[in-house]
């Protein structure tokens, strides 16, 4: 059963990465915008929704080894900063905007773009490291395994694609963020990333299968 979580996870990688980037020009240009947005979204279900089945039919696996104490404080961290990283995402996200032209002004970093350009994406690599760490059965290091890589290429294919479409524009915002998280120091992230990212990674950690974060300690 793992080999049939990890064929999934890897098409689900593929067939993302294929359609985020390559493949998206001549296609929206053949079905236009709203035609690839549904095509898109068939084939993401297609690969993700098999994927959190054949996981689920693997059930409770063997651990490949016993998580240290300190994994588990390692793994909380990581999880809250995820997920201010991913609050702080949705706050003037020039990758977010549908800027295409050479002249376009995207302005200085603020928020959780002072830690990494590339906020929501390393909120998925560090949910994908976290239950690395403190998850070691098989088919779930599987999808936490595809889920980092497809956060990591991702991130360095975006840079490419806006590199191409904007040009200087996007090189100036290079050189003023960072690919990696805290590269350029650690900065305030806003109130806004900030109280609502603690707010979702309690929910979230309440939530959890699992006794997580600080519910552990109760």
């Amino acid at each position: 059963m793992t080999e049939t979580v990890a064929l999934f996870a890897a098409l689900f990688v593929a067939t993302h990465l294929l359609l985020s980037h390559p493949l998206r020009a001549p296609l929206v240009a053949r079905l236009g915008a709203k035609g690839f947005l549904a095509a898109y979204s068939a084939v993401s279900f297609a690969a993700f929704i098999p994927m959190v089945l054949a996981r689920k039919a693997a059930g409770g696996e063997a651990w490949l080894w016993v998580p240290p104490g300190w994994s588990w404080l390692l793994a909380a961290v990581l999880m809250w900063l995820a997920s201010i990283l991913l609050v702080g995402s949705f706050v003037r996200n020039p990758a977010m905007a549908t800027l295409q032209s050479h002249d376009a002004v995207i302005g200085r970093p603020v928020g959780v773009f002072r830690w990494t350009r590339h906020p929501m994406m390393w909120s998925f690599a560090f949910w994908a490291v976290s239950h690395l760490v403190v998850h070691p059965e098989a088919s779930a290091m599987a999808i936490a395994a595809a889920i980092l890589i497809l956060a990591l290429a991702g991130s360095a294919a975006q840079d490419a694609k806006k590199r191409a479409q904007l040009g200087d524009r996007w090189r100036e915002w290079e050189a003023s963020t960072s690919f990696l998280p805290f590269a350029h120091g650690i900065a305030f992230p806003g109130w806004l990333a900030l109280l609502g990212g603690t707010a979702l990674f309690l929910f979230a950690t309440w939530a959890h299968p699992l006794p997580v974060g600080i519910w552990s300690l109760l």
